[in-house]
């Protein structure tokens, strides 16, 4: 074109058939106008990252910004998303004080996005505990990428249990929509009864969270979501899972004609339960760590495609909440992620000699495509929302007191991990929105991004 480009951004492009050296990426107002390698074309604007990583903006497919103080939370949470290489954040819908159960909250969310986010922004609708199937419908037309419900209850309004009966009627009105509907995967009954006989029996140290939340727990869960999906048609999908097996579940349903899937959270592919006894509080989250051995065949359900996508589950609590004073079953359950995300990511494919390109297609990609934000979000292609992340190689140490979030959420299950790499910018739509030690977004430059097509994920 005779026009030279409005920004040019040097550097090595993970894409996802490899990394290309030398290459470049050309914006043209919001949206990536060409890539390639060698001598870069005439822009207004040439940013050189030459020597660093350029991987596609983040998409993280599950994460919480107002579970702990409501739609305020969007500000903090977005913010430490940019600068920690995550450009499109899709929110879950378990907020204070109200659930987005209909399209009239879910557009006041919108609102509130347009207000404080400091990315972009994706949503999730869910339903009422007493009913409420009928406002799926109204959710999707406003623009919900997915939709998720619960098998265990942690508030009666907020976070309710869907009863199976409830979940069938629903499951058909979602298959009718072609979105994905996530379920948090844990066996309600088992559960409440094991911790019952745990604090009976005095056992209340961290470990006890482990042991009262076991592997059956959430197989039993995976197997009533799928058989539900099987009969309704719906696609449903596992949450977060923390076991192998529920991606093998997953996939036998699929074998059996149903539409099924799981995602696995970062934490399950290298923490243990030897962390949450160092960790107490800062490391408890639902479903619990693992066994090491359990950390491994994680990775190999990864590596034979078996996962769909890697997200964060960022749910963050106040400091006070997660002090364990020796009772862990009295304290909040989720781990903060927005900043370790990429770094953490990064340093264990590097660890363990894998290509750099499964960052690319499981923190990117994959849940773009999963959540229907495709082609716009995900990829560093010619005509998607120019969205990077640039990952400088080096040594450094996660720091929880650099978490660019609210000081009673400056809290982290990696703090003094060390990282062999760092987030050195993040670009939105084109425009760098962080420098490596600034973010230069201003609350409310992050949009919602509504679900781009209608079209069922296609699954293997």
């Amino acid at each position: 074109m005779s026009q030279p480009y409005d920004r040019v951004i040097l550097g090595d492009l993970v894409l996802p058939d490899g990394v290309m050296k030398g290459g470049y990426v050309a914006v043209r107002g919001e949206t990536v106008a060409a890539i390639g390698r060698g001598e870069p074309p005439p822009a207004v604007e040439t940013e050189d990252q030459s020597g660093r990583l350029i991987f596609p903006g983040l998409v993280d497919g599950h994460m919480h910004t107002a579970s702990s103080i409501g739609w305020p939370g969007i500000e903090g949470a977005t913010l430490s998303a940019a600068a920690g290489g995550v450009t499109t954040c899709v929110d879950m819908p378990y907020d204070i004080p109200l659930p987005v159960t209909d399209a009239t909250i879910f557009r006041e969310k919108v609102e509130w996005l347009h207000r404080l986010a400091h990315v972009d922004v994706a949503l999730y609708g869910t339903i009422r505990k007493d009913g409420g199937a009928e406002a799926i419908a109204p959710l999707a037309e406003a623009g919900a990428c997915s939709f998720k419900f619960s098998t265990y209850e942690y508030d009666a309004v907020r976070f309710p249990r869907i009863e199976p009966g409830l979940m069938r009627e629903a499951f058909a009105e979602i298959a009718r929509t072609n979105l994905m509907v996530a379920v948090h995967n844990e066996d309600q009954e088992l559960v409440v009864k094991l911790t019952a006989e745990a604090k009976a029996a005095g056992h209340t140290d961290p470990i006890w969270h482990c042991r009262t939340r076991p592997p059956l727990a959430e197989n039993l869960a995976n197997l009533a979501i799928f058989e539900i999906g099987l009969e309704t048609g719906a696609h449903v999908h596992i949450a977060h899972s923390s076991l192998a097996r529920g991606f093998d579940i997953a996939e036998s349903f699929r074998r059996s004609g149903a539409r099924s899937s799981g995602e696995g959270c970062l934490h399950y592919f290298c923490m243990t339960e030897e962390d949450i006894v160092r960790l107490e509080g800062f490391g408890k989250c639902n479903p619990p760590f693992r066994t090491a051995e359990e950390v491994e065949r994680m990775w190999a359900a990864l590596l034979a495609g078996k996962c769909a996508y890697i997200s964060t589950d960022h749910a963050p609590w106040q400091r006070e909440r997660k002090i364990y004073k020796g009772d862990i079953f009295a304290l909040g359950a989720g781990l903060t992620g927005m900043q370790s995300f990429a770094p953490v990511m990064f340093t264990l494919l590097e660890e363990r000699g894998l290509p750099l390109t499964l960052m690319a297609k499981y923190l990117a990609a994959e849940p773009a495509r999963y959540h229907g934000l495709d082609p716009k979000k995900g990829s560093i292609a010619v005509g998607s929302d120019a969205d990077l992340c640039v990952i400088e190689r080096g040594s450094f140490t996660f720091d929880e007191a650099r978490i660019l979030d609210r000081p009673e959420f400056r809290h982290s299950a990696y703090h003094g991990r060390a990282l062999r790499g760092r987030v050195a910018a993040t670009y939105l739509r084109g425009r760098r929105i962080w420098d490596g030690e600034a973010v230069l977004a201003k609350p409310g430059e992050g949009r919602f991004v509504p679900r781009q097509h209608d079209r069922p994920v296609a699954l293997a």
